[in-house]
């Protein structure tokens, strides 16, 4: 589904730091989803935690020493290694603190590796996004976006998909993209 409306257009996947159709960035969901909805990929600061995990390719194309600390995470509810989204209005950041408690169990062994190299207790110091940073990034990438929702069903084994509504987003602002996530709303 992700790129089913990207090849009727004629649109080449990418990964790339900027809009997939000159100057409009297409993001496609499917219609009563939870599911969360990949913005842009943005490294934290500072470089160099010791979260990580052993990357999956680490001893292939990386070293043996390689670490991931890829995740998808938001400021509801910690996600299943315990970490978190928080707003730091007083910073101007977005943080990720960490719970250890909140680690689901089968992640056992990294949570005992993390407590081995740097405690239990929350992230020190805590990976950060800058507002501005922020602002900078999703203003290159997502200034001008059309947002696609689909209904979808299956028959004889094959998906189809149904485009039942788009919005056109225009002019990215970091207060509405930040208080959107602050439980006390904007900064």
């Amino acid at each position: 589904m992700w790129n089913t409306l990207e090849d009727l257009l004629g649109i080449e996947e990418n990964n790339l730091p900027l809009p997939n159709a000159a100057e409009w960035e297409l993001k496609c969901q499917r219609a009563n989803t939870t599911s969360l909805n990949t913005l842009f990929h943005m490294e934290p600061s500072p470089r160099g935690i010791k979260y990580g995990w052993p990357h999956a390719r680490a001893g292939t194309r990386y070293p043996d020493s390689e670490m991931s600390f890829r995740q998808t995470i938001h400021g509801v509810a910690p996600s299943d290694r315990g970490f978190m989204v928080v707003i730091n209005c007083a910073e101007r950041k977005v943080e990720v603190s960490f719970d250890s408690g909140s680690v689901d169990s089968r992640h056992r062994d990294w949570l005992d590796s993390v407590i081995e190299r740097v405690g239990p207790g929350d992230l020190d110091p805590r990976p950060y996004w800058g507002f501005d940073d922020l602002f900078h990034k999703a203003g290159t990438k997502l200034h001008n976006t059309f947002f696609a929702l689909a209904d979808r069903k299956r028959e004889d084994g094959i998906e189809y998909f149904h485009y039942t509504r788009f919005l056109a987003l225009e002019g990215f602002r970091i207060e509405r993209f930040v208080g959107a996530q602050s439980v006390a709303g904007m900064c």
